[in-house]
């Protein structure tokens, strides 16, 4: 059977060979091995040697048809099932394979085409327009709406609240911080001096637990200066400030202090 074409690129062997099963009308599950060998070697033959890369892939294939044609004429193999083996079988996979590749780029290509006629363009929506909710209509979101599916929700609603709450922590107490009193301070300050007779401001300070009773104590001892029981001293400035009670040791005459000015 002589065939005339002309002689066309191809991708690839496998390109090669689809286009001969195709141009013969040939089932690719039956190729016809020594007619599309044939053809192919004549192809082969006619090939242009520039690309040896390209011509060595198109000679690989050419010896696996001499391969599979001259295990054709030898008898077939059995395998392990009992069944005949196919020398085609291997050649056939690769070739559907390689179709069903062609055919998803072929698709591609067909959409990428499609799309280069396709415009978009930019949404120029104005702000407010973008921004407009249409009102609620109250009796569509109403509708349905019965005292029992209202009180349903509301049990619900009252579940989840419920549920947040932890039944250990829930049950403890809130602490609250016990406030400074100015006097009871004066008096705490007034008995530590008794006691040191001298000290430093910083060791009064010493014993104070924050900021707000190091502020009241300070004010405890501005009040005892200016009552004359105790007297203050500071060599130089940002140094440590000397404390010294002016009572006679053993004096323990009862304050009446004045509060009113200083509690504002």
């Amino acid at each position: 059977m002589a065939i005339s074409y002309k002689l066309e690129k191809f991708e690839g062997p496998l390109d090669l060979l689809l286009h001969l099963i195709d141009k013969n009308k040939v089932d690719i599950y039956d190729i016809p091995i020594v007619e599309i060998t044939r053809q192919y070697l004549d192809y082969v033959s006619h090939m242009e040697r520039e690309d040896l890369n390209l011509v060595s892939d198109f000679l690989v294939m050419a010896a696996t048809l001499l391969d599979i044609k001259s295990r054709m004429l030898l008898p077939r193999e059995v395998n392990e099932e009992g069944e005949e083996e196919d020398p085609r079988a291997e050649l056939v996979a690769r070739l559907l394979e390689y179709k069903r590749y062609k055919m998803m780029a072929l698709e591609l290509s067909d959409m990428e085409e499609d799309a280069q006629g396709v415009l978009f363009k930019a949404p120029t929506v104005p702000k407010e327009v973008a921004r407009y909710e249409p009102p609620v209509d109250l009796d569509e979101l109403l509708d349905g709406l019965t005292l029992a599916k209202l009180q349903r929700i509301f049990n619900q609603v009252v579940k989840r609240q419920q549920d947040k709450v932890d039944p250990i922590r829930s049950s403890f107490g809130t602490i609250k911080k016990e406030p400074v009193s100015l006097e009871a301070r004066i008096l705490g300050v007034l008995k530590f001096a008794r006691q040191h007779r001298r000290f430093s401001f910083r060791q009064m300070l010493t014993r104070q637990g924050d900021k707000l009773e190091v502020v009241v104590t300070f004010l405890a001892i501005l009040e005892l200066m200016k009552i004359g029981k105790i007297h203050l001293a500071q060599e130089h400035t940002f140094d440590d400030m000397e404390i010294e009670i002016l009572e006679t040791e053993g004096e323990d005459t009862k304050l009446e202090l004045d509060l009113e000015g200083l509690d504002g």
